[in-house]
């Protein structure tokens, strides 16, 4: 059978292929990025769906607008507002998913050919959409504050890429955040070399102790011309339900209208059940609780995490400890003689009944073999110590 070439430059998600291994017995897995179920508030979401069909059942269960049930519209509008962001209802759209933005990002402004700056490493599932428009990744250096914004002026200057894709706030897989310094940077980059910035924000909200600085859009009042030139995907999915499959995307009008018309391509509109759901969840006043509540459990996780990897591994791993969201970003250093290799670690850990994720699938380019991505989200903390063990015992 022959398929669109369009699928000669995408490969099958490696963590997917990963899945496959876990259904050992007594597998402990940091390989998923998915939140921890026992996390959801399952009595205000029931609650949120009784609402909905009670209140104005016609409209959660109806065909509704491509861009959004209108009452969802209003309350992310506000829920932005707590984030220092000032957006009209009409000034986004709703996305089934965020990861549905990305794919229109990639339908609306990328032809064959088309030069993307990504961050290095960066979301598998954005190198595997971008690509299967054509694109031509561009892989900008990162560390523990983020992408390095010298290297990224340089790269745009350059490359002239049609856009610069960032994961600034607790970035999947590397966990970094983006500076303060930096994200001004980036907005003046914007301005300067006319470039739209597409910023990534499903983690901003996972924060465990001190809060994030300002999303890139939040700070683009402080840039003038700037908020013209940058594309905001959200998405509920890691704080409140992935299941929900509720994300949103604010960007210039221009930019809106043409990701709309896709949209209408592919699935009229995100669900309207799900958006009337969502829309009375977030009216209820419960998502300040919910959030406290993953914070301060991910928290906990996070420095078991921490402190479980310098114990059992040592020098043997290097990571910076992240302030917020699901991952840990860690590199194999081969310190005594120890191995240097993620995928052959992966091997012998699945062995000991613990899974990862090498680091290799999250680079467009130039992939760096000893870095792997651990998740302890979906771990309490005495697995999380147990998981690490088998993981040293491995190494």
């Amino acid at each position: 059978m022959q398929f669109a070439s369009r699928l000669d430059n995408v490969e099958t998600s490696a963590i997917r292929e990963l899945f496959k291994l876990l259904g050992k017995p007594g597998i402990i897995s940091f390989a998923g990025g998915f939140p921890d179920s026992a996390m959801f508030d399952v009595e205000g979401l029931k609650e949120a769906s009784q609402k909905a069909l009670a209140e104005e059942p016609g409209g959660a269960l109806q065909y509704g607008a491509t861009e959004g049930y209108e009452p969802l519209r209003t309350q992310l509008s506000a829920f932005m507002k707590t984030k220092g962001v000032d957006v009209d209802p009409s000034g986004l759209i709703v996305t089934t998913g965020s990861q549905q933005a990305l794919d229109l990002l990639g339908k609306t402004m990328i032809s064959p050919g088309d030069k993307v700056i990504v961050e290095g490493p960066t979301f598998l599932a954005t190198i595997q959409c971008f690509r299967l428009y054509g694109a031509q990744l561009i892989s900008a250096p990162i560390d523990a504050n983020g992408v390095k914004t010298d290297e990224l002026e340089k790269l745009i200057a350059e490359h002239k890429p049609r856009f610069v894709y960032l994961i600034p706030t607790f970035g999947n897989p590397s966990g970094a955040m983006l500076s303060l310094e930096r994200r001004r940077k980036v907005l003046e980059l914007a301005v300067k070399y006319q470039t739209l910035i597409v910023e990534d924000d499903p983690y901003g909200d996972l924060y465990f102790g001190e809060a994030p600085p300002p999303s890139i859009l939040a700070l683009a009042k402080d840039v003038p011309g700037s908020r013209e030139l940058l594309a905001h995907c959200g998405s509920l999915s890691k704080v409140l339900s992935p299941g929900l499959r509720i994300g949103w995307m604010i960007a210039p009008a221009e930019l809106l209208a043409k990701a709309t018309m896709c949209k209408q391509f592919s699935d009229a509109h995100t669900s309207t059940f799900a958006q009337a759901t969502a829309a009375q969840y977030l009216k209820s006043g419960r998502m300040p609780a919910t959030l406290a509540h993953v914070r301060e459990v991910y928290g906990q996780r996070a420095q078991a995490m921490g402190a479980a990897l310098k114990r059992e591994l040592g020098d043997a791993v290097s990571f910076t400890q992240p302030q917020g969201g699901l991952f840990f970003w860690a590199r194999l250093t081969g310190a005594n003689g120890k191995l240097a290799d993620a995928n052959e670690l992966a091997k012998r850990a699945i062995e000991k009944l613990v899974a990862f994720v090498p680091g290799a699938p999250f680079y467009a380019e130039k992939p760096d073999l000893a870095t792997l991505r651990l998740s302890f989200a979906t771990a309490d903390v005495a697995k999380i110590e147990e998981g690490v063990k088998r993981l040293g015992q491995a190494l």
